[in-house]
C-alpha cells in the first residue's frame, strides 16, 4: 500500500513538472535544461531569467514556444497544442524594449507643398527632424514642431528618388533619376558642395557607413540602374567605384561588419570590403532580379548613438562610443543577417560571414516581394509583396509565423515601431495599416490618402509616423 502512494506521489511530480530548456533568441541555452511546475505563466518565467543571468536590472522578456508567444500558464499551452512533454520545452526568451510605443491613430497634419508625388520620405536618426524627396525634383525639410515646411531644397534636375540621413544626423544625401548625387545640411537646407556627379543612370539606393565605425560620418554607398555602385567622401569628394555587376544594382547596405552588400537585377547579391572597392563574395540562389535587401541590425546603424530617450551628444568620439556600444548590444554573440526579397517571389535569409549559402529559402508569396525589413530587435522580418499581403517570419531561423491581409492592393513599403511591437505598411490602395505583431491582427487602419502611397516611415523616438504618395502631399500621424 505504502508503495502505491509513493508511485502516485511521483507521478504527480512528474505530471505536474515539465522541462524545459530557456534559450536566447538565437538558441543558445542560458542554462541547464531545469523542471518547471506546469502551473507558471509568463511573469514567474521572468524573474527565472533575470535570475539565471544574473540582472541587477530586472528586464522585461517575452517567451516564444515554437514562435508563439506564450501569453498563459505552460499548462494551458501544451494542453492547447498537445505537446509531448517526453523531450526538454525549448523556451525562447527574447529581451523587450523597456519603453512602449503607442499605436498610431490619427492623422495629426496633411502638408502640401510638393508639386508632385512624394517618393521617400525619412525622419532623422533622432527623430527631430523630417525630410521628402518628390517627383517635383526638390527634397524639404519639415519642421515637426509647427508641422510646416522648413526648407525647399532645389538643385536636382530630374525626380529625387531616395534620400538618406547620415547616422549622426549631419547631413541628408538625396539621389535622382538622373544620376547625380546632392549632399544636403539639414541645419540651412543648404548644398553642401557640388552635386557628386559619376552615375550615368538613376540612384536606386543610399547607404552610410555606420558610425560606430567611423565619426562623423563623411562616407556612403549610392546604387544606380547603371550597373555600379559607388563609395564617396562628402569631404574629399572623391569615390571608389564597384563595378562586377551585369544588370542594374537595385539596392545597398552598408553593414555593422564594414562590408557593402548590393542587390542586383542579375539575381546576384554581391558583398564588397569598402578600402578599394574590392569583391568578397558573391551570394547566389534567387530565380530573378533582387528587389530588397535589410540587415538584422538595420535599426541600429540607422540611429547609431540614438535611442528614444533623446539624448544629444557633444562630439563625435561620444556619439562613435555609444553607437559601438548600441551595436555589440544588439548583436549579441550571433553574426549579422541579412534578408533579400525577390521577384521570384521568395525571399533569402543569409549569415554572408558564416557562410555563402543561403540559411533559409523563404516561400509563400504568390507575388514579387516589394520590400523585407528586419525589425529593430532583429526578431522578426517584415516582407511586403505585390500579392497585397505581408508576412512575418522568424527573424534568426526564417521561419514563416503569419500573413496580415487586408490590403486590396499591392503592399509598396513596411516600417517598425522602435519597439519592435508594432508594423507599419503603405499600399498602392491609398491606406496605411498598423499590425500588432502580438496579437497578429490589424490594429489601426488609416485612410486619409487620396492615391498610391509610396513611402512611410515611423521616427525612431516612436512618437510619429509620416507617408507620402502620388496625391502630392505628406501626411503626419500620432498616437
Amino acid at each position: 500500500m505504502e508503495i502505491d502512494t509513493d508511485t502516485a506521489v511521483e507521478k504527480r511530480v512528474i505530471i505536474n513538472n515539465v522541462m524545459c530548456l530557456l534559450t536566447d533568441p538565437d538558441g543558445a541555452p542560458l542554462g541547464a535544461p531545469m523542471y518547471l511546475p506546469q502551473n507558471i505563466g509568463p511573469q514567474q518565467l521572468q524573474l527565472i531569467v533575470n535570475q539565471l543571468l544574473r540582472n541587477e536590472e530586472k528586464l522585461p522578456y517575452a517567451f516564444y514556444i515554437s514562435d508563439e508567444e506564450l501569453l498563459v500558464p505552460l499548462e494551458t499551452y501544451l494542453q492547447k497544442h498537445k505537446v509531448s512533454v517526453e523531450k526538454a520545452l525549448p523556451i525562447v526568451c527574447q529581451p523587450q524594449a523597456v519603453f512602449r510605443i503607442r499605436p498610431v491613430s490619427r492623422c495629426s497634419a496633411t502638408i502640401s507643398g510638393h508639386g508632385e508625388a512624394v517618393l521617400s520620405v525619412a525622419f532623422s536618426p533622432d527623430g527631430r527632424q523630417l525630410a521628402s524627396g518628390s517627383g517635383d525634383t526638390t527634397v524639404r525639410f519639415w519642421d515637426l514642431g509647427t508641422q510646416t515646411p522648413m526648407y525647399t531644397c532645389t538643385g536636382h534636375k530630374n525626380w529625387v528618388l531616395c534620400i538618406e540621413w547620415s547616422p549622426d544626423g549631419k547631413y541628408l544625401v538625396s539621389g535622382s533619376k538622373s544620376g547625380e548625387l546632392i549632399c544636403w545640411d539639414p541645419k540651412t537646407g543648404k548644398q553642401s558642395g557640388n552635386a557628386l556627379i559619376g552615375h550615368k543612370k538613376w540612384i536606386t539606393g543610399i547607404s552610410w557607413e555606420p558610425v560606430h565605425l567611423n565619426a562623423p560620418c563623411r562616407r556612403f554607398v549610392s546604387a544606380s540602374k547603371d550597373g555600379d555602385a559607388r563609395i564617396w567622401d562628402v569631404s574629399l569628394k572623391k569615390c571608389i567605384v564597384l563595378s562586377g555587376h551585369t544588370l542594374a544594382v537595385t539596392c545597398v547596405k552598408w553593414g555593422g561588419d564594414g562590408v557593402i552588400y548590393t542587390g542586383s537585377q542579375d539575381c546576384t547579391i554581391k558583398v564588397w570590403e569598402t578600402t578599394q572597392g574590392k569583391l568578397i563574395r558573391e551570394l547566389k540562389g534567387h530565380a530573378h532580379w533582387v528587389n530588397s535587401l535589410a540587415l538584422s541590425t538595420e535599426y541600429v546603424l540607422r540611429t547609431g548613438a540614438f535611442d528614444h530617450t533623446g539624448k544629444h551628444y557633444s562630439s563625435a568620439e561620444e556619439m562613435q562610443k555609444v553607437a559601438l556600444e548600441r551595436y555589440k548590444a544588439m548583436r549579441g554573440n550571433a553574426p549579422e543577417r541579412l534578408v533579400s526579397g525577390s521577384d521570384d517571389f521568395t525571399m533569402f535569409l543569409w549569415e554572408p560571414f558564416v557562410d555563402k549559402h543561403h540559411k533559409t529559402r523563404m516561400t509563400g508569396h504568390q507575388q514579387l516581394v516589394n520590400h523585407v525589413y528586419f525589425s529593430p530587435d532583429g526578431q522578426w522580418i517584415a516582407s511586403a509583396s505585390f500579392d497585397k499581403s505581408v508576412k512575418i517570419w522568424n527573424g534568426t531561423t526564417g521561419k514563416f509565423v503569419t500573413a496580415f491581409r487586408g490590403h486590396v492592393g499591392p503592399v509598396y513599403r513596411i516600417s517598425w515601431s522602435a519597439d519592435s511591437r508594432l508594423l507599419l505598411s503603405g499600399s498602392k490602395d491609398s491606406t496605411l495599416k498598423v499590425w500588432d505583431i502580438r496579437t497578429r491582427k490589424l490594429k489601426q487602419d488609416l485612410p486619409g490618402h487620396a492615391d498610391e502611397v509610396f513611402s512611410v516611415d515611423w521616427s525612431p523616438d516612436g512618437e510619429k509616423v509620416a507617408s507620402g504618395g502620388k496625391d502630392k502631399v505628406l501626411k503626419l500621424w500620432m498616437g
